[in-house]
């Protein structure tokens, strides 16, 4: 063998060690279009959300293709403490996986499909069962701001009942008629409250969603101690809500960058 010929063969032989021991490669699980980045921001998401109690087994986090907005992305069906960047995969606008690879999908990933349809200005859906607002999604009492964190709720968090449309059903958004509805009561607003079942927060970023899901879960709570006290509860003001709302926008990556840190060390 030449000194050519020998040299090739070891460069050969030092890429394919460094690719094993690198674990899955990139170009494999990498999404076309999208950054790196994205998908971790993604599977971080749905691992912050798990630590903070938000989601259990159930629950999703997904985020609109940069390339390509009629796509979205999300991880394969796996509980969201488990969900890594690899595990992301991309659908199309009705929902459907673009590259399966026989990975098992989120039967409710039409919630997802719907809301990229139906606001243009939403780059992040979350999807949770949240248990500070299921009895907000039973009864008459409407979320509304009494704190400066849930200062998004300012503009109303509506409630919608699949049985209203859809008679008796197993509670769940499995395909994209359902999903078009939800997207409907949804409208402009930051939440929408699911009879039942949970609740959808959007914003215009995964930060943004994973912490409007947060302090959703955290605000009902509240609510719910306000009103037990048995007085008038004071709420925010609409105008204190929009100013709130703009600054929490701000200072958000401080609470990531915590509860990433957090995250990441359960792991």
């Amino acid at each position: 063998m030449s000194s050519f010929s020998r040299f090739a063969a070891i460069a050969v032989a030092a890429s394919l060690l460094s690719l094993l021991s690198a674990g899955p490669s990139r170009a494999q699980d990498a999404i076309p279009g999208v950054p790196r980045e994205l998908l971790e921001d993604i599977a971080t998401g749905s691992r912050i959300l798990a630590d903070l109690g938000v989601v259990d087994a159930f629950g999703h986090v997904s985020a609109r293709h940069p390339t390509n907005p009629h796509h979205f992305l999300m991880a394969r069906s796996i509980a969201p403490a488990q969900v890594t960047a690899n595990d992301i995969m991309e659908f199309d606008e009705n929902g459907e996986p673009v590259d399966a690879r026989n990975r098992a999908v989120f039967l409710e990933r039409f919630i997802h499909a719907e809301i990229y349809k139906a606001r243009p200005d939403v780059s992040a859906v979350v999807h949770t069962h949240s248990p500070g607002v299921v009895p907000f999604s039973v009864s008459h009492t409407p979320l509304k701001p009494l704190y400066h964190n849930a200062a998004f709720l300012g503009t109303g968090a509506p409630v919608w009942d699949i049985g209203k449309e859809f008679g008796a059903t197993n509670m769940l958004v499995s395909n994209n008629v359902i999903g078009k509805s939800l997207a409907a009561t949804l409208g402009d607003k930051s939440v929408v409250l699911m009879r039942g079942h949970g609740d959808v927060a959007v914003g215009p970023s995964v930060k943004a969603a994973v912490f409007r899901a947060y302090y959703t879960d955290v605000y009902a709570k509240l609510q719910a101690q306000a009103i037990g006290l048995g007085r008038d509860v004071t709420y925010l003001s609409a105008e204190e809500a929009a100013k709130a709302d703009a600054v929490n926008m701000v200072i958000m990556d401080r609470a990531w960058a915590l509860w990433k840190q957090r995250a990441q060390s359960a792991k």
